[in-house]
């Protein structure tokens, strides 16, 4: 039972530094990053013939970069009062 209140503080404390607004531009990266783990795979499936996975997880970034900044795009059209 001891360990479950650890694993509960280990929870809390990561969410306390989630929250932080000095570790957001780490946190993101971390997150692209991660999420790319799991998309690379899809990328390299979806490519036609033999790809080296280098190129998968190229694609991949490439993909995340290209959505990311859309949507920073969008935001900056329809809220410019923010920025």
């Amino acid at each position: 039972m001891d360990t479950m209140k650890d694993l509960v503080a280990d929870f809390s404390e990561l969410f306390v530094l989630v929250g932080r607004k000095d570790n957001r531009i780490p946190l993101s990266l971390f997150l692209v990053i991660c999420f790319n783990l799991f998309l690379a795979p899809v990328v390299q499936a979806a490519i036609p013939g033999e790809a080296p996975r280098w190129q998968a997880y190229t694609i991949g970034l490439l993909g995340l970069a290209i959505a990311s900044l859309s949507i920073y795009l969008f935001v900056v059209i329809f809220q410019p009062e923010k920025f």
